[in-house]
């Protein structure tokens, strides 16, 4: 497994003659709004989406915006003519140097919202989990950009949860956020800003911003984009739906901005939403908004177009979205005063269209797993290809019980060992296959796919597989060693066996063959070909 802490220690050091003076304003939160931490005036999200669409077939590669300087010089130019205050960047590589780019954009005025997944390791719609890999992948980002002044914040997810069948993977995305604020509070970094863009579902948009907003600071959400597209044309504060979103939202105790908006159905987009959203009419509920998009791609969002000799050519929308971002007066409260109106909002119970335990999933502890790794006697084989895994847990799981690594996100139930990476679980369950027949060689064979090994447990796992039981329902509660170096505690319970706008996850490649997935034995190959499917179509992340 990778390790990304001494990569974010090392950039930051890298980075630090070109990290501005700290005279530079950080963006803070208070109550239902940003603030300059300088003077507490307020801030508003002027904000453009920055990044070219994702290449390949598999959408697993993407071009990081951030790490060519030249591109950032010939773009921020464009950018300051439309007012820009914030990009939104939608993957990052957590391997190149940033510190050119983010300095480039710290002297133009330009903050960054950064989000932490990238196109083939982030949470999944539709098979959730919060795993090792996850973690690692998040906080490889955080390390990187945290030594920056003008990183605003995090986005931990990106319309994971896109309708009322699946708002079961949101306590995942809140474990992501809970996990994050305790990875910076425990490494010392600044406490940057971290929460979730969600896609505009009537059924459930005012259950998933309470959800995300609601409960102790520690886990919930600093703040909440909506990706809106509901003003097309020439339309009103009152007829676009503006209106009703503004007083649906009009209780969210955190601030709440429009992740992405503009709607293309009419073309060339006038952007006439612009004089609304920071008019006097929205501004005590919103923050702003960031445009979708900047680049001229396929999906025909594009601001600017970049042509092949990499000049850059303005679209028609570009004139009028930069006339009317330039022509704006948003009043300004003060710090003070969204202070003494802060107030705590109660999480969402009885919604007929959401279905999210308040019980979040356990932190990942590689500790958790490299013991009960350990301790195995029969585990999968080392030449078993990762893609063999589905056909080998659908086989495990018929036969014993796989409470340990499964997820319930509805229930709030997780399996002690549900965070570790697709081989350990499937060790773990194929181990306790062996042990139920007892310990028979020929138990541990599947095809000659499983092989004998000389397990062990150190004396400092053995309050943790106790505390795990043998079947993984256990609770495992404590302070680790984590995979990035910070310690942190985790509770993982289980009790049984038991599942739009312009971008959406993908299935992370740690999860698909086990986190997250119930194994019934009745219904066994119904659940192993759905899972294939999900596994094989992939869901495009338009940027």
């Amino acid at each position: 497994m990778v390790s990304w802490s001494n990569i974010g220690i090392l950039s930051g050091l890298v980075a630090a003659v070109a990290k501005a003076d700290s005279s530079f304003p950080t963006i803070e939160v208070v109550g239902n709004k940003f603030f300059y931490s300088n003077n507490g005036s307020q801030f508003y999200i002027r904000g453009v989406a920055y990044q070219s669409d994702t290449s390949g077939s598999t959408n697993a590669t993407f071009v990081d915006p951030l790490v060519d300087k030249t591109t950032c010089e010939r773009d921020i130019p464009y950018l300051k003519e439309l007012n820009t205050n914030v990009i939104r960047v939608y993957a990052l590589n957590a391997e190149e140097d940033h510190s050119d780019c983010m300095s480039l954009l710290q002297d133009a005025g330009i903050y960054v919202i950064a989000d932490l997944a990238e196109p083939s390791l982030s949470i999944s719609t539709t098979d959730p989990s919060w795993s090792e890999e996850l973690y690692d992948r998040y906080v490889s980002v955080v390390d990187m950009m945290q030594q920056y002044d003008n990183v605003l914040g995090f986005f931990a997810g990106n319309e994971v949860v896109t309708n009322s069948s699946n708002t079961d993977a949101a306590p995942f995305v809140k474990a992501a956020i809970r996990d994050m604020k305790k990875y910076m509070k425990s490494s010392g970094y600044r406490s940057i800003p971290i929460g979730y863009s969600a896609n505009d579902d009537s059924k459930t948009r005012v259950a998933s911003a309470d959800y995300f907003s609601c409960g102790d600071d520690d886990e919930s959400a600093d703040f909440y984009g909506i990706n809106m597209y509901e003003w097309c044309g020439d339309s009103t504060f009152q007829t676009s739906g503006y209106e009703d979103r503004t007083k649906e939202f009009s209780n969210l105790t955190i601030p709440v901005f429009f992740s992405e908006y503009g709607c293309n159905a009419e073309q060339p987009r006038k952007f006439t939403e612009v004089q609304a959203l920071y008019s006097d009419e929205m501004t005590d509920v919103w923050s702003g908004g960031i445009v979708y998009m900047y680049y001229q791609e396929t999906n025909d969002y594009g601001l600017v177009s970049v042509v092949d000799d990499n000049t850059v050519s303005t679209m028609a929308d570009f004139k009028y979205y930069s006339s009317e971002i330039n022509n704006i007066s948003p009043t300004s409260a003060t710090a003070d005063s969204a202070s003494s109106s802060a107030s705590e909002l109660t999480c969402p119970t009885g919604f007929k269209y959401w279905d999210a335990s308040q019980d979040l999933p356990p932190t990942p502890e590689e500790q958790v797993c490299d013991c009960m790794s350990a301790s195995l006697n029969c585990v999968v084989s080392d030449d078993v290809s990762s893609d063999d895994y589905e056909d080998l847990f659908s086989t495990v799981c018929g036969l014993v019980n796989c409470t340990g690594i499964n997820t319930d996100g509805s229930s709030g139930t997780y399996g002690a060992y549900s965070f570790c990476s697709s081989k350990d679980m499937l060790s773990f369950v194929i181990n306790l296959y062996y042990e139920k027949e007892g310990k028979s060689s020929s138990a541990c064979d599947f095809s000659g796919s499983a092989s004998l090994v000389s397990g062990s447990t150190a004396s400092s796992c053995s309050s943790i597989l106790s505390a795990a039981g043998t079947d993984g329902t256990g609770s495992v509660t404590g302070s680790f060693s984590n995979a990035s170096g910070s310690g942190s505690g985790s509770t993982a319970t289980s009790t049984g066996s038991s599942e739009s706008g312009s971008s959406s996850s993908t299935t992370s490649s740690s999860s698909k063959s086990a986190g997250g997935r119930t194994y019934k034995s009745e219904n066994l190959y119904a659940v192993v070909i759905s899972s294939l499917c999900a596994v094989g179509a992939l869901t495009v992340l338009v940027l």
